[in-house]
């Protein structure tokens, strides 16, 4: 009697074609790349574009909020804000209500990147969205939110 040491062939073919979190990935560094590669001139990536983003608004987010907006934790976020922070592209105070959190804030630097990485991230955005029928950009986009 033989023992086994690990999964079946059908076992590993049936996990391989129906695994959502590993479609969702390859699916995800895909874009990443797609999008890395049209922001690169601008010498961002996407997640620090996101980021950016993130921070366009008229009050300043505590670091929890965008931790949580953008699903990471925050000792990753703190290790991604570093680089850019040190860019000049944002800032990192105290804040005044709370002083155990600290307020997110972009500087006009970090404005005048988004504003000329805007018309790239439009570009490529569209050609993803032309890959696919408008009705299942919308029905994808609805599954992740449910997921995330």
């Amino acid at each position: 009697m033989s023992t086994r040491l690990g999964p079946s062939l059908e076992e590993t073919l049936h996990v391989r074609d129906h695994c959502l979190c590993l479609h969702v990935q390859r699916a995800a560094r895909a874009l990443a790349r797609r999008f890395d590669d049209a922001l690169r001139p601008l010498g961002i990536n996407q997640g620090q574009f996101s980021l950016l983003m993130s921070l366009n608004r008229p009050d300043a987010p505590t670091i929890s909020r965008v931790a949580a907006f953008l699903a990471m934790d925050r000792t990753t976020l703190t290790a991604v804000l570093k680089p850019l922070e040190r860019r000049g592209l944002l800032t990192m105070a105290v804040d005044t209500e709370d002083r155990r959190n600290r307020r997110l804030t972009l500087t006009d630097a970090g404005r005048k990147l988004l504003r000329d990485a805007l018309p790239i991230w439009t570009k490529t955005h569209a050609a993803v969205d032309a890959m696919l029928v408008e009705q299942k950009s919308d029905n994808l986009r609805g599954v992740l939110a449910l997921l995330a």
